[in-house]
């Protein structure tokens, strides 16, 4: 579609295009504020004094037109770790171009003057990131506590369907936020303003004949939108892409008409649309096509093989062992025999290779388009293709339905790596309709630590540790591990991290069955504890993943805390105690609950007459808990922290 909307527009017979004069560039930001903090935020290290920008459609000289966007703003550094405020950087992509970039820093001088130094072209630089895609970056000159730095610039731009968003809320509080567009009629965008924060001002009209073209002049639809006292959007652990939350105006092409013809071009308003679409792209459907080179490829890993999902296991580990993954998210591959000939690839290429293999091997296999976590959420109210930054395979065996990702070696089959948890993805198949399909985990992420000690009357303890990890905590268990060129390292890595335990023997079980939980036993001494005196001796059974720091700071928090998967946490400490000893300071019992059954926190004690166990358990039951949880869940966080804290004291009795 973009290349049908480049030629539509490009071959237009255009001969005059009034070059629109927009308010936002008048606007004037540099107010050499004297003020040393933030009102709405005392905690601000800079805020934004104001910010304007406008988008229009432009007659390029040409014989064709093209977007441009304009954008200004001024920032007040209140001090130095303001400064990184002043390292900006500005992507651009694929032909779109800029221009008129400037920029300075307004700062008092020693005699108490303001003084205006101008950013200088030797300061910026362009950074090509990849084929598609590249960075101006610059750092504005002569950053001190107090200072003002401004800067603008616009981009041209070719994509019509690609429309920039303007983002309200960032990392920096906000005075003021305004955006301006005038489009031609003949381009139809659907509007949103998404986030939680309201306009301060929202005006939208027609401007009558506002755009000449050849001997036309055709109507402009204006949108105005502006915010004042915008917050900064703090990020906190345990939340999926900032843009999911935070308040911004979206531009998503929906029309276009060809002043020429008068021809309409629905941009993919129905799903319809997108499906026919891919099942035509080479760069997708041609690739799903179980071709007779995956046949060869495959046959020795299938060999044996009688069930599909034996099949599919099989054809999984294969591509998980003969591909690497390159790092870069895509939706498709331009060529997947090159990339299993090369062995490396992005994930369009493993996954669609994936997909093609199972179908090559009998196993009913289609794509899902997906977004990841990091991407942001998928617009389910219209259609929008490049919402998806990820391909996943499904494969239906018997009556179940698998997701697979083959792009992570240490990942089991069914799982999909975290960063695909993402509420739906859309399936394609090349003959039959698209459909959603709901992103959940296959597993938990279910850990055990199981200490059998006893007390020596040296203080000493002995015995043994037993971890165990299930589900998605064996796979990261599995991810730490293979970190290190041998097992053997890692043991050694433990042994220092542990303080005062010496392991003397380990064993690690099912490193490699992806499958399977893993586990690891340790025989180990622990000394060194701290002791007021000969007769008492203190310990803390929080030896792994000791918890120290509450994850969730805010007051108040307006969006979702998302885990990926529930999860759970067991410690189960059973010491034996040698005569005379006993527990000085034995820990309480703890039971706290999360509302509407989402998780709790529970600690026993139960005392023997020469031993007692000790167990602690956090459970986490929901993936995702709302924003009106959010208390609650900090809550737990603070009683979890208080008793981990604590340590038991051995006392011998005299």
């Amino acid at each position: 579609m973009r290349r049908l909307l480049l030629a539509g527009l490009c071959s237009l017979a255009v001969l005059f295009a009034a070059k629109a004069q927009d308010t936002a560039q008048n606007k004037q930001v540099h107010i050499n504020t004297e003020m040393t903090h933030y009102p709405g935020d005392p905690s601000a290290h800079a805020f934004m004094i104001g910010e304007y920008g406008s988008a229009s459609v432009q007659y390029t000289g040409d014989g064709g037109i093209r977007m441009y966007y304009y954008y200004r703003t001024s920032i007040k550094i209140l001090d130095e770790e303001g400064f990184k405020f002043g390292t900006v950087e500005i992507p651009i992509y694929g032909a779109e171009t800029i221009f008129a970039l400037s920029g300075s820093t307004n700062y008092k001088d020693n005699n108490g003057k303001w003084v205006r130094e101008k950013l200088t072209g030797d300061k910026i630089f362009r950074v090509q990131e990849n084929k598609y895609q590249s960075t101006i970056k610059f750092a504005m000159p002569s950053l001190k506590p107090g200072c003002e730095i401004e800067y603008t610039y616009t981009i041209t731009s070719p994509y019509f369907d690609s429309f920039h968003s303007w983002r309200f809320e960032t990392d920096l509080p906000k005075v003021h936020s305004e955006f301006q567009s005038r489009i031609p009629v003949f381009l139809t965008y659907n509007i949103s303003i998404r986030g939680a924060l309201n306009p301060t001002k929202s005006v939208s009209s027609v401007l009558p004949k506002y755009f000449p073209l050849g001997d036309k002049r055709y109507d402009c639809r204006f949108t105005g939108v502006s915010m004042d006292n915008i917050p900064a959007f703090v990020r906190e652990d345990y939340m999926t892409a900032p843009k999911n939350f935070t308040s911004a105006l979206y531009f998503d092409l929906a029309e276009f008409i060809n002043p020429n013809t008068d021809g309409v071009h629905k941009v993919a308003d129905q799903w319809s649309d997108i499906d026919k679409r891919l099942k035509n792209d080479d760069y997708f459907a041609d690739q799903l096509k179980p071709r007779s080179y995956l046949k060869d490829r495959i046959a020795a890993a299938i060999a044996g093989k009688t069930t599909d999902l034996d099949k599919a296991r099989a054809v999984y580990v294969y591509l998980q062992k003969n591909m690497k993954w390159n790092e870069a998210p895509a939706t498709g591959s331009a060529d997947i025999r090159k990339a299993l000939d090369k062995h490396v690839g992005s994930a369009g290429d493993i996954n669609l290779a994936l997909v093609a293999a199972l179908k090559a091997a009998g196993v009913n296999a289609d794509a899902v388009l997906i977004s990841t976590r990091d991407h942001g959420v998928l617009n389910k109210v219209y259609p929008v293709i490049t919402d998806f930054n990820y391909v996943i395979a499904k494969a239906d065996i018997g009556d179940k339905t698998y997701l697979l990702d083959a792009t992570d070696p240490q990942l089991g089959f069914g799982m999909l790596p975290l960063r695909c948890l993402n509420d739906q993805g859309r399936v394609f198949s090349l003959d039959k309709p698209s459909y959603w399909i709901d992103i959940n985990p296959s597993q938990n992420e279910n850990t055990t630590y199981t200490l059998n000690l006893t007390l020596q009357d040296n203080g000493k303890l002995k015995g043994t540790f037993t971890n165990y990890f299930k589900g998605y905590a064996a796979y990261s268990m599995r991810k730490v591990i293979k970190k290190f060129n041998t097992v053997d390292e890692y043991v050694e890595n433990l042994d220092q991290v542990l303080t005062h335990v010496k392991i003397i023997k380990s064993n690690i079980s099912n490193l490699d069955s992806l499958n399977l939980p893993l586990s690891e036993t340790y025989e180990v001494e622990i000394d060194g504890l701290e002791n007021s005196n000969d007769n008492r001796f203190a310990f803390s059974p929080y030896l792994f993943n000791k918890i120290t720091t509450n994850p969730f700071k805010l007051a108040d928090r307006i969006y979702p805390v998302d885990w990926g998967m529930p999860s759970e946490t067991k410690y189960i400490l059973q010491v034996q105690l040698p005569e005379k000893y006993t527990v000085e300071n034995p820990p309480e019992d703890i039971a706290v609950s999360l509302p509407d059954e989402g998780g709790n926190f529970v600690t026993r004690y139960i005392p023997g007459e020469k031993s007692f166990t000790f167990s602690h358990v956090m459970s986490l039951k929901k993936s995702v808990y709302k924003s009106e949880e959010y208390a609650s869940l900090k809550e737990l966080y603070n009683k979890i922290i208080l008793a981990e804290k604590t340590e038991m004291v051995f006392r011998k009795k005299i």
